[in-house]
């Protein structure tokens, strides 16, 4: 997503300067009817990259999957779509949400700001909203005192370990904690290879950027897998 990002303000960045230079630098050239097509696929190639970031600043945004953290829903190579206005927004991750058509619920998959690092984006799905009583004992899960049906989720180690005996935090183990007002509890369906709510903490909702919508694209060293393709993503 980084990559994507960075072509899309480079070329509008470029086409913008172009732009200005035909306009009030030489514009000469651009009165002139024998660059008349030139000028024309200038003019729409920056309309549409402007198009394309206000799309992307509002409405969509692509995302790629760096890690197995969601295997097997999503996985290493899937190139999705994430739906920035259905949560609303939240000014520069610092204000309260706004234009809100709904709240995050349990078992949506929601991409946010890391909170230990603002550079970075993560993945997970949502367990607990704000209120709930999430609690884990032996890779079984449970929220408010009821056992969670989880068919998404997969465990690569047998092993189960005791509180405090991984990266520092609970994998196996943890609670029970209320989930805060304006947080959310986040965990990865790969749970026993997943860097989410149990190490890091609850999620501050200004930090949330979209929910994610659909697979449009799979490729690892760029073989792409055709089956995993516009997939919906639950």
């Amino acid at each position: 997503m980084e990559n994507l990002n960075q072509y899309l303000y480079i070329g509008a960045a470029i086409l913008t300067v172009v732009q200005m230079l035909l306009m009030w630098v030489f514009p000469s050239v651009r009165k002139n009817p024998a660059h008349a097509g030139t000028i024309e696929t200038l003019d729409s190639l920056w309309v549409a990259m402007v198009v394309a970031l206000s799309l992307k600043a509002v409405l969509v945004q692509p995302f790629t999957i760096p890690s197995g953290s969601m295997e097997d829903t999503l996985e290493i190579g899937d190139y999705i779509l994430v739906k920035k206005y259905e949560y609303g927004y939240s000014l520069l991750n610092a204000t309260e949400r706004f234009l809100e058509f709904k709240k995050p619920q349990r078992h949506d998959i929601v991409v946010f700001v890391f909170p230990l690092d603002h550079s970075k984006d993560y993945i997970k799905r949502c367990i607990g909203i704000p209120g709930d009583v999430i609690q884990e004992k032996n890779k079984v899960l449970y929220v408010n005192g009821v056992k969670q049906d989880e068919p998404y989720v997969i465990h690569t180690s047998p092993e189960i370990l005791p509180k405090g005996d991984y990266l520092g935090g609970n994998r196996d183990s943890f609670g029970p904690v209320t989930v805060e007002p304006g947080h959310y509890f986040m965990m990865g369906d790969n749970r026993d290879n997943s860097y989410d709510s149990r190490y890091w903490g609850q999620l501050d909702e200004k930090l949330i950027k979209g929910r994610a919508w659909v697979i449009y694209w799979h490729s690892v060293n760029f073989n792409p897998d055709l089956s995993r393709m516009f997939h919906v993503v639950n």
